[in-house]
Parts: structure tokens; sequence; C-alpha cells
């Protein structure tokens, strides 16, 4: 594995890390404000995001690599509302796409085959992290400021095994 290619994938470990850590901050926010549904969404995609990092995680091991985790910011803990906090993920989300088809095109230029074939999974994975997120951002719209659809959508979300 080239130097760029494990750089690349080494810093998107960390960024998979952060998008745990910014959702599990989201969860605390919807616990806060009394939507345990929202909240479980977000502590079960905080689980799936530390899944992703340990997928990269693995690869690089399995390619003779070593890991060096990065430093995380601290996330966000406040919004001003479900929809901000929503806008905020699907705005993370496409950022998450965009790092991964940079790796991708790093692979491509180092003729990484084995790389390519590995960010396969998480380049289908994104447009489902991204559909999942802005369908929710559409039905929060919709909502406005109805607190009974926002109970029936926090009653939804709390249904996400």
């Amino acid at each position: 594995m080239s130097e760029k290619v494990f750089k690349a994938l080494n810093e998107q470990v960390g960024k998979e890390i952060f998008s745990a850590y910014l959702y599990l901050s989201m969860a605390t926010y919807f616990d806060a404000i009394d939507l345990p549904g929202f909240a479980k969404w977000m502590k079960m995609q905080a689980k799936e995001e530390l899944e992703h990092a340990m997928k990269i995680y693995d690869f690089l091991y399995e390619r003779g690599s070593r890991v060096e985790l990065p430093a995380l910011e601290k996330p966000k803990s406040n919004w001003k509302s479900p929809l901000e906090a929503f806008e905020a993920a699907y705005e993370h989300e496409k950022s998450i796409t965009k790092s991964i088809n940079n790796i991708l095109e790093i692979a491509r230029k180092e003729k990484d085959y084995a790389t390519e074939q590995f960010l396969a999974w998480f380049i289908k994975e994104q447009v489902e992290e991204e559909a999942q997120t802005d369908l929710i951002v559409r039905k929060l719209k919709k909502l406005q400021d109805s607190p009974t659809g926002l109970y029936m959508l926090d009653r939804e979300l709390g249904s996400r095994e």
C-alpha cells in the first residue's frame, strides 16, 4: 500500500470515529429535549460509524499497515431544533461521501486495486446513509412545528433495529 493510500485510509478511520462521536452528541441533545426515539436512532448511527472505522482499521492491518489514531475535536452539542440537527447530520454524511470518493481517486491513481475494491462497500453504504438522513430532513420539514407529527416521527425513529 502506498503512503498516500495509507494516509487517506488512516485519516478516514478518524473521520468515522468522529462521526460516531458527533452522532452520540446528537443523541445527548435528543435525550435532553425528551425525544428518545431520535436519541435511539442517533445512538445506533454512532455504533454503525464505529463499525465503519473498524472495517478500515482491520483492512489496514490486513495490508500490513499500522493505524495511527488522530486527536478528535469536540463535536457540537446543541442545535436549535431536531431539523437543524438532522440537516447537520445530512451535511456531515455528504462530507464523508466526499472523503470516501477522494480515497477512491487516490487508490486509482496509485493503482491500488485492493483498496478500490474494498471501498466499493463504503460507496454503497454512503448512498444509504445520505438517503436515510435526507428522508428524515424532508419529513421534519413537512412537519414544521407539529408536536403530534414530531411525536409520531420520534416513535418511528425509535423503532430502528
